[in-house]
């Protein structure tokens, strides 16, 4: 058996053959031969890969490393629904678990999709800015498929061409260090070739922010704070400016907002899906949902209150709890949340009226321009100069006090309460330290960043932080490798 064409991904009709037929010109599908020819095209290859990155398809489950294999959150949900979740959640998790797979499969179909275009849109004949600024957003895309799979894989096979033939089928594993290095370099071109911003029709598309947030995020995670710090300076000068309200970065109402740097967009109720699931999975029961993704009391007990009791008002944005409503205006019921008594706001809050569920309107913020303020407070700290840091640091929290200068609904509208998140004044680094992994925790809490975080921080940390987790750091520090991939790749 041999193989006379690569097809894509991109396909109109799906056609069952047998081996006999591989060398038979396949009708209704396009090939390597016929697709790459026009600007369209480039333009629907893009946007498939784009795709690949929202949550239109349970197979990008990313929630479940990002929030439920940290300490943020738990599986929830009915006790033997998705089993496969729960293992990821106390670490029993065995290379043929469907969310290992599920989520493999997924991202590397996404690295297929954009190594084609890198490789083939160069030599169509088109308007070579476009052309230029498609390939930009390949590369940019690559680089975060590439920057989720080493977080929670490691060690990964590292492809960054299209497969030819059979023998570009297996690669071997590359380094965590050789796969940064290829993601810093995808990021680099990116960055030369993607502009500011766009106009409304292009919303959503990798940006130049885009690419040096992420490369900011990147270098942070590889402790090499002297660069991080350079492209945190360049990000800020890119007119980024936080919103006044923390939950506009989570309504509808201001989506691709002056805080969002990267953001992952749906529309519901297209024949072709392209709203997210998340709004189900999130919701309880009473909407049809699975009350997925329960946030821990460990979660909950690190926003910080007064002496008065009022709670940091990211708490109640963020969290579902007794004592406060609904996205729908309901009173909180704990028993919709069997696990812990808490269910995750953020990516729900778009369930109301005639929103349909599981094809929500809502986007997926990957960053925002507060972290870019947290990786400058927290690169500061590291290169010894704690009080430079406190400067973004403290904007943070006086944007999270403030709501009560914005929301009406706050109790006590128009006047911040006495002592809530008050500036930090600490400059010694080990405290400092502590604080913007506090910050980084409440601010960023249930989008997805976690469990990164936690790893990241070291084995003191993590042991600490999922002592009631089947954990270790040694054993359980990435996730095995995927079944398939070990049947199918012969150079692992």
């Amino acid at each position: 058996m041999k193989i006379k064409k690569i097809f894509l991904s991109i396909s109109l009709v799906t056609l069952f053959v047998n081996c006999s037929d591989l060398d038979t010109e396949l009708k209704g599908q396009y090939t390597t031969d016929t697709f790459f020819k026009t600007k369209d095209q480039a333009i629907s290859a893009i946007n498939a890969t784009y795709q690949i990155a929202s949550f239109n398809s349970t197979n990008n489950n990313l929630w479940v490393f990002g929030d439920v294999a940290s300490d943020d959150t738990v599986k929830g949900g009915n006790a033997g629904d998705a089993s496969d979740i729960g293992y990821v959640d106390t670490f029993e998790v065995i290379p043929d678990n469907g969310a290992i797979e599920a989520f493999w499969q997924h991202y590397y179909e996404g690295i297929a999709r954009a190594n084609n275009i890198i490789y083939n849109v160069p030599s169509i004949n088109m308007d070579p800015v476009l052309r230029d600024r498609i390939v930009g957003e390949a590369k940019f895309l690559r680089a975060y498929f590439y920057f989720h799979l080493t977080n929670i894989f490691g060690n990964v096979p590292l492809r960054v061409a299209p497969v030819l033939d059979v023998n570009d089928l297996s690669v071997p594993l590359s380094s965590v260090d050789d796969v940064y290095a290829q993601i810093v370099k995808d990021l680099d071109d990116a960055s030369t070739t993607l502009a500011p911003a766009y106009g409304p029709a292009d919303l959503g598309r990798a940006t130049k922010g885009a690419a040096l947030g992420l490369l900011a995020k990147v270098f942070l995670f590889q402790k090499k704070y002297t660069e991080a710090l350079a492209i945190v300076t360049q990000v800020e000068g890119m007119g980024y400016a936080l919103t006044p309200l923390y939950t506009n970065n989570f309504d509808l109402e201001h989506k691709n907002n002056s805080e969002s740097i990267f953001e992952i967009q749906h529309l519901p109720n297209q024949i072709v899906f392209q709203g997210t699931y998340l709004n189900q999975y999130f919701s309880p029961a009473y909407l049809n949902g699975y009350f997925f993704n329960a946030p821990t009391a460990s979660f909950v007990d690190e926003f910080e209150k007064t002496a008065g009791l009022v709670s940091d008002p990211r708490l109640d944005y963020s969290v579902g709890r007794l004592g406060n409503k609904w996205v729908d205006g309901q009173d909180f019921d704990p028993d919709w949340s069997p696990a812990t008594g808490y269910l995750d706001k953020k990516q729900t809050n778009d369930v109301v009226g005639s929103t349909p569920i599981g094809d929500g309107p809502k986007n997926y913020v990957f960053m925002r321009y507060s972290e870019i303020l947290l990786i400058k407070a927290e690169v500061l700290n590291e290169l010894a100069r704690g009080s430079d840091a406190l400067i973004p640091l403290n904007k943070i929290r006086e944007r999270a006090r403030n709501s009560y200068l914005y929301d009406t609904s706050l109790p006590g509208f128009g006047t911040v309460p006495p002592l809530l998140l008050p500036d930090v004044t600490n400059s010694v680094q080990s405290s400092l330290r502590d604080a913007i992994r506090h910050e980084r925790r409440v601010e960023l809490g249930l989008e997805f960043h976690r469990f990164y975080d936690i790893m990241r921080y070291g084995k003191i940390y993590s042991e600490n932080a999922l002592k009631d987790a089947n954990f270790t750091y040694e054993n359980n520090r990435y996730f095995p490798l995927p079944q398939s991939e070990r049947d199918t790749n012969t150079k692992l």
